[in-house]
């Protein structure tokens, strides 16, 4: 939510290898829609972080289509005008959403969404409507609107015995705004390895 650290930042977005190809081209990314997005609704990329994106583009394949190999790109990324999850004021803008949300599903006396999954939450349902209700509020108030938002979250298993981190422990970042995207390009195979 604001302009204090700098704004570019490369993120890399993991897909199949014939999304790849459309991407460096310079098709346009699709934005993720699901219901239990962890950063609501926009393009979704891990921050300096091209061999996780790798990892994730293999975990989805093997769930999903295994006639695609994995890939990943790489993208130039201005944040903009950020709803930045690892600062103060980001963290209240979802807690004046979530309130308002709460409001909301007793008013309708509706139940709110759960994360749901592991330790980990993979589907975070309720994370995901919090946000996309901050946007609305946003929006509906006339209130700038987030070009992107931008989480660290802790993923995995301890890193080693008794670690105070998880091992795929990582920035993620979503872009609502396509416009944020500077550039795309491939990423070195020297990047991608162990």
């Amino acid at each position: 939510m604001h302009r204090l650290s700098a704004s570019f930042v490369l993120g890399y977005h993991g897909c199949t290898d014939t999304v790849a190809e459309r991407l460096v081209r310079g098709d346009a990314f699709e934005r993720s829609e699901n219901r239990f997005d962890w950063l609501g609704s926009g393009i979704y990329f891990w921050e300096s972080n091209p061999r996780r994106g790798l990892e994730f583009a293999k975990e989805q394949i093997g769930r999903r289509d295994e006639s695609s190999s994995p890939a990943v790109v790489g993208a130039v990324i201005d944040l903009g005008f950020c709803l930045d999850l690892t600062t103060v004021s980001g963290v209240q803008q979802v807690q004046r959403g979530y309130d308002f949300l709460v409001s909301a599903a007793k008013a309708a006396e509706a139940e709110l969404p759960q994360n749901k999954g592991s330790a980990d939450l993979l589907q975070r349902y309720l994370d995901c409507a919090v946000i996309n209700t901050v946007h609305r509020l946003r929006d509906d108030s006339g209130e700038q609107s987030f070009d992107s938002v931008k989480g660290v979250f802790a993923e995995g298993e301890p890193a080693y015995e008794n670690a105070g981190f998880p091992s795929k422990t990582h920035i993620q970042i979503c872009v609502r705004n396509h416009d944020c995207i500077k550039g795309v390009f491939r990423v070195p195979d020297g990047q991608l390895k162990t």
